[in-house]
């Protein structure tokens, strides 16, 4: 049976693993398999993966019966998953910073799954956000420290931006832990799964997200001063005058930081604000 370890792979095919790409892959069965598991695939499924590398985890994807659009920007990568002829693989060379979920995959919802280079997390996290009304549900392994931020509680430096962002859309978990040495070569970090799951309606109702997307990252672009003062920087919010009223209507104290607030008192903030001018 050939082996078909990352090491070997890439050896066969003449590849190294391109370090400045963030390629770490992962080919343990064990861990594959509990991936999936977590993604609660059912047969029909419709799938993309962002950078499936090698082909480790599109295999173990397909194994489920799911429909898998597989995106790949690295050619290298692209003539390997070629090579090897999957049936049932769709693969589309794109940039999975940037592309459309959706459409990739021919479909209206679908459920995203990858191993993520760690310096294109935020940028696709953001995607995510942006495409939530076509994400079911994501599935992602991210640098561990990440994980925690995502999943964090407000009150500590770990919670940010995107930990509120993501907790108004989706219930975010993390799922597992997987230690550096799983991966070839080995991050200097270790690694975690979330699941991002769609919420039915939003955690807090808003009146506008584009507003309330804004809104938060005022709050934590100046995170050591109080809110009043971070969020009155972005001057396309609200007047002084008011963010102060509003700040009251919606029973927050403006002398707070922004990582002592809710999701749901981010969210009452932006409906105090009051209708968004046309």
């Amino acid at each position: 049976m050939a082996d078909n370890s990352p090491k070997e792979l890439l050896k066969r095919y003449g590849l190294r693993a391109k370090e400045s790409w963030g390629q770490n892959f992962l080919s343990d069965e064990v861990v594959l398999s509990r991936i999936v598991d977590e993604a609660m695939l059912v047969e029909g499924d419709l799938v993309v993966e962002l950078g499936p590398g090698l082909g480790h985890l599109t295999r173990a994807l397909l194994e489920t019966g799911c429909r898998l659009t597989a995106v790949e920007r690295d050619r290298d990568m692209v003539k390997v998953l070629t090579a090897m002829k999957l049936e049932g693989l769709t693969l589309v060379e794109g940039n999975a910073a940037d592309i459309d979920f959706a459409k990739a995959a021919n479909a209206d919802q679908v459920i995203v799954v990858g191993n993520l280079p760690y310096h294109l997390t935020s940028s696709i996290l953001f995607e995510v956000l942006d495409q939530v009304a076509h994400v079911r549900r994501a599935v992602f392994t991210l640098q561990a420290e990440v994980v925690e931020r995502l999943a964090a509680k407000p009150g500590g430096r770990d919670y940010g931006l995107l930990t509120v962002l993501l907790n108004l859309r989706f219930h975010v978990e993390e799922v597992m832990k997987i230690p550096a040495h799983f991966f070839h070569p080995p991050p200097k970090v270790n690694s975690a799964v979330v699941r991002l799951s769609r919420r039915e309606t939003p955690r807090a109702e808003v009146i506008d997200e584009a507003r309330f997307r804004k809104l938060v990252k005022a709050g934590f672009a100046q995170r050591r001063k109080t809110l009043t003062n971070s969020i009155a920087s972005d001057r396309t919010l609200a007047e002084a005058y008011d963010l102060a009223g509003a700040l009251v209507a919606a029973g927050i104290d403006g002398k707070r930081r922004a990582e002592t607030l809710s999701v749901e008192e981010f969210a009452a903030i932006e409906r105090a604000l009051g209708p968004v001018a046309s």
